[in-house]
């Protein structure tokens, strides 16, 4: 293995290769494809009576539209200078992607918490995705343009300080380092402090046993998950053709592949639960249309719920673009593999499945519980003090997630010392800011024009 020192050097001789200026700013490429068709083209295979609502949702605001269109991004980056320095990447590090949920042990943690998109990449893509989403969540809030620069500059400024931290640590240091929720609450300030006292209680009240009553009812004698269309759908109302008998035999078979994904002793655990029902669900923006579906067990009694998510998984967006991407063949398991490489601690019921579809057509799965203490911070509520925090805390958890698996002694020698790089990608996101609101303008024409069919208000 190559000495610190070495990898410093690595790092240093990239800077003289791909210095701060050449991320400053964004240009798009000549060939640039038309933003629209491209979103349209990742539909394809989507849940065509779902795909309004993903318009709908997307329309409402340009960091909407940012939330749903890493796709566009990943292109418009693939065109871009990076370091050639490359770490397991989430793909759409974007603001909303980060936020709290338990751990086996049952402490409240935050961390990254979609992976959909994940691969190995450049480090820059999700620093950069996360940096244009906090400049567009500021223009959201009404900040002016210096405080929005103060709080991108924040953030880039902690990722920088966090990789030089992490690059000092040994292994198992970094391996352990994790963001948890009462220990990083000093870091947000007083009305910080308050807001994440109550999304903590919030998030620890969204569990299994809080879904099973809100989402299930006993019906003809049994507990059945309740009608709520579009947005939830049980299975008997989709496919009303098939017998229930020969629907129920096919999940279970679905169910026992799944369960050899899970660590052996996870497997003893779920084998206490046993298969109720199973409904379609709606969910995210980015997500609307995917298959996505909700399984409910219950363990000793009716009221042991447990409650699975089961969603689909697609190619990454960074195929094609990314020129470190891999060529997985199960994007479920893609997914759950970026999952435990980036996370501190990860879901125990984390596992894939390949599953056959009603229309004749295997599809990749991961499954993870559909809630476990989980919560997301209020951005469209946060003052610029606060916004500043939130992205400082949020740079730090990428930073950890990239230490873990990319060369962290290279990255931070990359970045150096002193200002230049915060200021540059600080630029960037401005410049990216400004494409991605004209990107949100062309959707809007699109639907106006009739090219796309959007429904608002679900």
């Amino acid at each position: 293995m190559p000495t610190a020192d070495q990898r410093a050097a690595v790092g240093r001789a990239a800077r003289k290769q791909v210095p701060p200026s050449a991320h400053a700013d964004f240009a798009p490429a000549a060939d640039r494809p038309d933003p629209v068709e491209l979103l349209l083209s990742q539909e394809q295979d989507r849940l065509a009576e779902l795909l309004p609502i993903r318009h709908g949702r997307m329309l409402a605001s340009p960091f909407a539209f940012y939330r749903a269109s890493a796709v566009i991004m990943a292109a418009d980056l693939a065109s871009t200078p990076h370091s050639g320095l490359t770490a397991q990447i989430c793909g759409d590090a974007h603001l909303s992607n980060f936020g709290m949920f338990a751990s086996p042990e049952r402490r409240l943690v935050f961390d990254l918490n979609d992976f959909d998109e994940t691969g190995p990449g450049p480090w820059e893509w999700d620093l950069l995705r996360l940096l244009a989403s906090l400049e567009l969540a500021g223009r959201a809030n009404g900040l002016r343009r210096k405080q929005r620069s103060a709080v991108v500059t924040a953030a880039a400024r902690s990722y920088r300080e966090a990789m030089t931290q992490f690059a000092g640590q040994r292994e198992l240091e970094v391996w352990y380092a994790r963001a948890d929720v009462e220990e990083f609450a000093a870091q947000l300030g007083k009305g910080g402090r308050k807001r994440l006292t109550t999304a903590g209680a919030k998030a620890r009240g969204r569990n299994s046993l809080q879904a099973y009553r809100k989402l299930t009812a006993v019906t003809g004698g049994r507990r059945r998950i309740v009608a709520d269309p579009p947005l939830l759908v049980p299975v008997a109302d989709l496919v009303p053709e098939v017998e229930r008998k020969e629907l129920e035999a096919q999940i279970r078979d679905m169910l026992d592949g799944y369960r050899e994904t899970l660590i052996e002793d996870r497997r003893r655990l779920f084998d206490r639960f046993e298969f109720v029902d199973l409904a379609r669900k709606v969910v995210g923006v980015g997500s609307v249309g995917t298959r996505c579906w909700i399984v409910l067990l219950t363990g000793r009694d009716d009221q042991d719920p447990l409650l699975l998510q089961v969603k689909e998984a697609g190619p990454s967006v960074l195929d094609g673009y990314s020129p470190a991407a891999d060529t997985e063949e199960h994007h479920g398991r893609r997914v759950v593999h970026g999952q435990r490489l980036m996370q501190a601690v990860s879901d125990i019921f984390l596992g894939w499945q390949h599953i056959p579809g009603f229309d004749g057509r295997g599809r990749d799965f991961y499954v993870r519980q559909l809630r476990d203490w989980k919560g997301s911070a209020v951005v469209e509520a946060m003052d610029p003090d606060g916004l500043r925090r939130y992205g400082r805390v949020c740079a730090w958890t990428l930073a950890r997630a990239h230490a873990r698996s990319g060369d962290r002694i290279a990255i931070a020698a990359y970045l150096g010392g002193d200002d230049r790089y915060d200021q540059a990608f600080a630029r960037f996101a401005a410049t990216y800011a400004d494409r991605t609101e004209r990107d949100h303008a062309a959707f809007a024409r699109a639907v106006a024009d009739g090219r796309v069919e959007a429904q608002t208000g679900i």
